[in-house]
C-alpha cells in the first residue's frame, strides 16, 4: 500500500510538471497541493498501517481523478471511457460465451 501510494503520488507529480495534461492552472494547483501534502505525509508516517496508506491514496485519487478524467475525455470521457469500457468489456464476454456454442 505504501509503495502504491508513493508511486501514484510521484507519477501524478511528474505528469503535472511535464505538462502532459491540458488542465487549468487552478486544477493543476489543486493536484500539486494534494500531491505535496501526500508526499509530506508519507515522509512523516513511515510506519503507518495499510489502511492509513489506502485512505491517503483514496484522498489523493478523490482530488486527481475527476480532473484527469475531464482532461482526457471531457464529456466523452464521462460518457464513453469508464462506462463504455465496462459495457464494452461485458459484451465481448457474452459474445465469447456464445461463440463456443455456435462452434459446437
Amino acid at each position: 500500500a505504501k509503495n502504491g501510494l508513493e508511486s501514484y503520488a510521484y507519477s501524478l507529480k511528474n505528469t503535472i510538471s511535464e505538462g502532459k495534461l491540458s488542465i487549468s492552472d487552478d486544477d493543476k494547483q489543486k493536484i500539486e497541493s494534494k500531491v505535496s501534502e501526500t508526499i509530506s505525509w508519507l515522509d512523516n508516517n513511515q510506519t503507518a498501517t495499510k489502511d492509513e496508506y489506502e485512505s491517503q491514496q483514496k484522498e489523493l485519487e478523490g482530488v486527481a481523478n475527476p480532473i484527469i478524467s475531464a482532461a482526457y475525455g471531457g464529456a466523452a470521457g464521462a460518457g464513453g471511457a469508464a462506462p463504455g469500457g465496462a459495457a464494452g468489456g461485458a459484451r465481448p464476454a457474452d459474445e465469447v460465451e456464445e461463440r463456443p456454442e455456435e462452434l459446437d
